[in-house]
């Protein structure tokens, strides 16, 4: 942990090695995806979308060997450490592999922790604080991915154990922001079936948090799980009411107009041309 000004940040190393968590990987980062992640963590920030921050960059004098463009040509690359700092590196795969597991208790006391923590606004004594809780993260997540179109960034790899619980970017792997419109830029080479295309990001992030919503049913009660059903089926307005504002914005439309929708969607098109 790292306090600043009353604010307290949890420091986590990108490329320092194996951890009980890096299955088949060596831990290591190389030279290049380090210095991607330093400088896109702090672009994304100035841009004003929320995302964790990177405090230093360390070149490694160890060897890494990587198949950067996954064709088999597999080569030796200068290895690097990352500092990067998050107000939590807790994901929603945190709460999955809980539930997976059947480990309920543990679960409920990490939820606690984390709402007591990172949730002000959520009474600890309130029988529906996980209901506000997920409330929160659906919105909030919709509100990061309309930010995420409004710049053209893609996220490369969206899976739950990417999608943070405080609703900010992290885990800057493969990334990318397009240089011009197209719902099917794809930044990460390995993905062949371009699951994580640019234009399926807001589907992506309905898909993790339906994810997220099954790890926390075992302890939501018959009527809690019903009103967190519903709250998931309105995270696409939430989205598009986040992305029609941000790109309004963008082309000075002031007020209320039936055409706004129309002309946004006219003028990403004709960007195809």
């Amino acid at each position: 942990y790292f306090c600043r000004h009353g604010e307290r940040w949890e420091l986590q190393l990108k490329g320092s090695g194996k951890t009980p968590y890096s299955r088949n990987g060596d831990g290591r980062a190389v030279l290049r995806s380090s210095v991607r992640e330093f400088l896109c963590s702090e672009a994304m920030h100035y841009l004003g979308i929320p995302t964790s921050r990177a405090a230093s960059l360390v070149v490694s004098d160890d060897a890494v060997w990587r198949d950067q463009f996954y064709n088999g040509n597999i080569k030796k690359e200068r290895g690097a450490i990352v500092l990067r700092l998050a107000k939590s590196w807790f994901r929603i795969g945190s709460l999955e592999i809980l539930a997976h597991s059947g480990e309920l208790d543990l679960q409920r006391r990490l939820l606690d922790f984390i709402i007591q923590e990172h949730f002000p606004s959520i009474a600890m004594n309130d029988s529906n604080r996980y209901l506000e809780f997920f409330s929160t993260v659906v919105s909030e997540t919709a509100n990061l991915i309309a930010l995420w179109m409004s710049v053209g960034f893609a996220h490369g790899v969206c899976n739950t154990d990417n999608f943070s619980l405080l609703s900010i970017t992290i885990d800057y792997g493969p990334f990318g922001f397009m240089d011009s419109y197209d719902p099917n830029f794809v930044p990460n080479t390995s993905d062949d079936e371009k699951r994580y295309k640019i234009g399926n990001q807001a589907n992506v992030g309905l898909f993790n948090l339906s994810k997220l919503l099954q790890a926390l049913k075992p302890i939501l009660d018959p009527r809690q799980k019903q009103l967190a059903s519903q709250i998931l089926e309105g995270y696409g307005e939430r989205y598009y009411s986040r992305f029609t504002e941000l790109f309004k914005a963008k082309l000075g439309l002031l007020g209320e107009n039936e055409n706004d929708n129309y002309l946004i969607a006219f003028l990403l098109k004709v960007s195809l041309l």
